[in-house]
């Protein structure tokens, strides 16, 4: 079974490389690829955003109760300020941004032309946020472990024996 530390280890790796491999490469290949024109690969990049979008709910609601739970020790100042970071990136996203973006794509798939807009710019910014902010959190419980090893955690020679000394 997974310690809770695991998790919080775990599950930001997982949706780093989620974020990074869709937000980051599939994103943009996807119009590479020979016979994709810009409807379809819009009407793909919909499809893999929105699902994305809920897994990175999903991946944001495991890591805020983990972290908030009575048990793990993670620093107040990380859950407080990182984590909710984290959430109000996701949040603008998911209920600003992602459906004025998939208004502006159905508008281009429906063969009109939207008026000229940054909000790609931002939702790209904001996806840049998230990594750095994903990597926070992976950082801060990887040194949060290393810093409450003791001695007896530490490796030791397998040619001393510590009990016969």
């Amino acid at each position: 079974m997974f310690s809770r530390k695991k998790i919080l280890i775990v599950v930001p790796i997982l949706w780093l490389g989620f974020l990074l491999s869709i937000s980051f490469m599939e994103a943009w290949l996807k119009f590479q690829a020979v016979g994709i024109t810009q409807q379809i690969g819009l009407s793909i990049g919909k499809l893999i955003f929105g699902v994305l979008n809920k897994v990175e709910l999903f991946f944001f609601l495991v890591i805020a109760i983990v972290a908030f739970s009575q048990q793990h020790q993670m620093n107040k100042k990380i859950k407080r300020n990182v984590l909710l970071l984290l959430g109000t990136v996701l949040f603008l996203q998911t209920f600003y941004l992602l459906p004025i973006l998939d208004g502006r794509a159905d508008m281009i798939i429906n063969g009109e032309e939207p008026a000229v807009s940054y909000f790609h710019f931002y939702y790209v910014a904001l996806e840049v946020l998230k990594v750095i902010l994903l990597i926070n959190v992976i950082n801060k419980v990887l040194l949060e472990n290393e810093s409450s090893k003791t001695i007896y955690d530490l490796d030791t020679d397998p040619k001393i024996d510590v009990n016969n000394t």
